[in-house]
C-alpha cells in the first residue's frame, strides 16, 4: 500500500489524454475571435452600464458647482469695509 497518491486505485475503461502545457498555443484565435467577441459584449452591455454612470456625473458636478457658489462670499457684503 505503498504507492503514491495518484496510483491508490486501478480504474479500467476511462482513457485520459494529456497535452503538455508547453505544447499549447495559449492565445490561439485571441485576435481573430477575442476581438470581435469583445466588441460585440460591449455593445451589448454600453447601454445598460453607461447611463447611470453619465447620471451619476451629471448630479456630481452639479452639486460640486451648487458647493462652490455657496461657498464663495457676496462681495456686496464688504463694499463699505475700509
Amino acid at each position: 500500500m505503498a504507492h503514491g497518491f495518484g496510483k491508490l486505485a486501478k480504474v479500467h475503461g476511462i482513457v485520459t489524454y494529456k497535452l503538455s502545457p508547453f505544447e499549447q498555443r495559449a492565445f490561439a484565435g485571441a485576435i481573430s475571435h477575442g476581438v470581435p467577441n469583445m466588441l460585440r459584449r460591449f455593445r451589448s452591455n454600453v447601454f445598460v452600464v453607461a447611463p447611470p454612470f453619465i447620471v451619476a456625473y451629471l448630479v456630481y458636478d452639479y452639486v460640486e458647482s451648487l458647493h462652490h457658489q455657496y461657498s464663495r462670499k457676496n462681495p456686496a457684503d464688504f463694499a463699505n469695509d475700509v
